[in-house]
C-alpha cells in the first residue's frame, strides 16, 4: 500500500547536516536531561572555586566589581556585575519560583488541601529545624546568627538531579513529593528573605511598587494579553522593589502569582474557532487575493492557538531553559567564588560552617521526617502511594542539598566577607554530605507498599 502520508518537514536545527548533528542534538540532549541544569551550576560553582583561589583571582573579583551606570530620565540605575546578576537575572530565576508555586497552588500537587498538607508541613519542617540547629552553633555571635535561614533552602535542581540518576529506586510519588516539597520551601524561603533581609525602605518607592502591581492586577482582569505591555511594567516594578529596601527579586516573584494560569480559550472553543477558521481557509494561494487571505487566517491561527495556552505555561517555556542553563550557573559563577586564606579546616569548622552544614544534613533529615510522620499520624495526611518511611528519610536526607536560594540569602544575611566564605564553605560541605547520605538510603534495600486510596495491598521489595 501507498504511503500517501504527508512528509515530515525537517528544519535546518534537526537536518543531519555537521554542525546540528556534531553540536546542537547533543547539546538537547543533555538539556533534556532533570540532573543537566544541576550538572551546569556544579561545574560553575567549581570553575568559581578554582578562579577565585588561582594567581588570576584578582581578574574574578575585578569583574564581579566592574560597575554599571544607566541613567534613564529620573532613573538612575548603578550595580556591580554581581548585583547586577543576583538583584537583576535572579529576578527572572524568582519569577519562574513563582509561576511553578502558582501552578502547583492551582493545577498542580499543592491544589488539594489533604494532599498539599504533607509536603506543606514536611516543608515547615524542614526550615524550623535547620534554622534551630544553625542558631545552637552561633548563638553567641549577633553578626553569624544573622545567617540563621542558609540552611533552610533546599535546591530542586540538585535534588531532584540525584533522584534522576536513582532510576526505578525512587518511586515516582517519593518524586512528586520532594517537588512539592522543594516548592513549599522556595515560597517559605521568598517569605523569609521578604520580611526578614529587607533594610533601609523607601515608602515613596514600595508605594509606587505596589501600584504597578495593583496596575498588572487590574490589566489581568480585563483581559489584556500584550506582552509589549507587561515587559516595561514589569521592568519598572522591578526598579521601584530595588529602590524600596525590599528585595528586588521579589518583584519577579509577585509577577509571577499575577501571571494567569488559565488560557483565553478552552479546549472546546479553540477547536471550534479553528475549524471555523480552516473551514475559509483558501485551498490554493495562485492569485494575490488568496495569498492575502492565506496570510490573514494564518495569523489568525497563530493568534488562536497562542490565546489557547496559558500565559502562566507560556512564560514557563520560554525562561525555564534560559534560568536553568545561562542565569542559576552564572549565579553559581558570580557567588561561589570562596577564597580559601589560612586554613579550610579551620574555615570548615568554624560555627558558621558548621551550622550551616549539619542545618542541611541533619536538620533536613530530622525536620522533614518528624512533621511528616506527625502529619500522618495526627491523620493530617498519608503518605504518597507505593512509599514508604524508608524512601521518606531518603527524600528528607536529598532535600539537604541547598544551593541556589542558599547561596542568595548568605549574600543578603553576612555583611562581613569572611562569615559569608564560612557559610559558602558549609553549604558545600553539607550538600554533598546530604546527596551522598540520600542516595545511600535509596540504595538500600526495603519493602514498597503499593495500594489503592484505601490502604495498603501488597508489599513489593525494591530492587538493589
Amino acid at each position: 500500500m501507498a504511503d500517501n502520508s504527508e512528509p515530515i518537514h525537517r528544519t535546518w536545527i534537526n537536518s543531519n547536516r555537521f554542525v546540528p548533528t556534531t553540536f546542537v542534538t547533543p547539546v538537547r540532549r543533555f538539556m533534556a536531561l532533570e540532573a543537566a541544569s544541576g550538572v551546569l551550576m556544579l561545574i560553575a560553582a567549581i570553575v568559581a572555586l578554582i578562579w577565585a583561589n588561582s594567581p588570576a583571582h584578582g581578574l574574578y573579583e575585578s569583574i564581579l566589581h566592574t560597575e554599571f551606570l544607566l541613567d534613564f530620565g529620573p532613573l538612575h540605575l548603578e550595580q556591580s556585575f554581581r548585583h547586577l546578576i543576583n538583584d537583576g537575572l535572579m529576578g527572572l530565576f524568582f519569577f519562574v519560583v513563582g509561576l511553578e508555586v502558582k501552578r502547583e497552588l492551582i493545577l498542580g500537587e499543592l491544589r488539594n488541601p489533604k494532599d498539599a498538607a504533607l509536603p506543606v508541613l514536611a516543608a515547615l519542617g524542614g526550615m524550623i529545624v535547620p534554622a534551630l540547629v544553625y542558631a545552637a552553633f552561633t548563638a553567641g555571635n549577633p553578626d553569624a546568627l544573622r545567617g540563621w535561614a542558609v540552611p533552610i533552602a533546599t535546591d530542586i535542581a540538585f535534588a531532584l538531579g540525584v533522584l534522576s540518576l536513582l532510576g526505578r529506586r525512587v518511586p515516582d510519588a517519593a518524586k512528586l513529593f520532594l517537588l512539592a516539597l522543594a516548592i513549599a520551601d522556595d515560597l517559605g524561603g521568598i517569605l523569609v528573605i521578604a520580611f526578614f533581609y529587607t533594610s533601609d525602605l523607601d515608602v515613596a518607592a514600595i508605594v509606587i511598587a505596589l501600584a504597578g502591581l495593583v496596575f498588572v492586577w487590574f490589566l489581568t482582569r480585563v483581559g489584556v494579553r500584550s506582552e509589549a505591555i507587561y515587559m516595561p511594567l514589569g521592568i519598572g516594578i522591578w526598579y521601584f522593589f530595588l529602590e524600596s529596601g525590599v528585595h528586588a527579586t521579589l518583584a519577579g516573584v509577585a509577577l509571577g502569582f499575577l501571571t494567569p494560569a488559565r488560557p483565553m480559550y478552552g479546549v472546546l472553543e479553540f477547536d471550534r474557532k479553528a475549524r471555523a477558521i480552516l473551514d475559509i481557509f483558501p485551498e490554493t494561494a495562485e492569485t494575490h487575493e488568496d495569498r492575502e487571505r492565506a496570510d490573514h487566517e494564518g495569523l489568525l491561527m497563530a493568534q488562536v492557538s497562542r490565546e489557547s495556552v496559558a500565559p502562566l505555561n507560556r512564560w514557563q517555556h520560554v525562561l525555564a531553559p534560559w534560568v536553568s542553563f545561562l542565569v542559576v550557573p552564572l549565579f553559581a559563577l558570580a557567588n561561589a567564588g570562596v577564597r580559601f586564606e589560612g586554613s579550610v579546616f579551620e574555615q570548615l569548622t568554624s560555627d558558621v560552617a558548621m551550622g550551616v552544614g549539619f542545618g542541611l544534613v541533619l536538620g533536613k533529615v530530622v525536620g522533614i521526617t518528624a512533621f511528616a510522620w506527625l502529619a500522618v499520624r495526627l491523620g493530617i495526611s498519608r503518605l504518597p502511594a507505593e512509599t514508604s518511611w524508608h524512601h521518606m528519610v531518603g527524600v528528607a536526607a536529598t532535600a539537604g542539598i541547598g544551593f541556589t536560594v542558599a547561596l542568595f540569602i548568605t549574600a543578603l544575611a553576612f555583611v562581613d566577607p569572611a562569615l559569608g566564605d564560612q557559610a559558602k564553605v558549609g553549604i558545600f560541605a553539607g550538600s554533598i554530605v546530604a546527596g551522598i547520605i540520600g542516595v545511600l538510603v535509596f540504595r538500600m534495600p526495603t519493602r514498597r507498599r503499593t495500594g489503592t486510596e484505601s490502604g495498603i495491598v501488597e508489599e513489593a521489595r525494591t530492587p538493589l
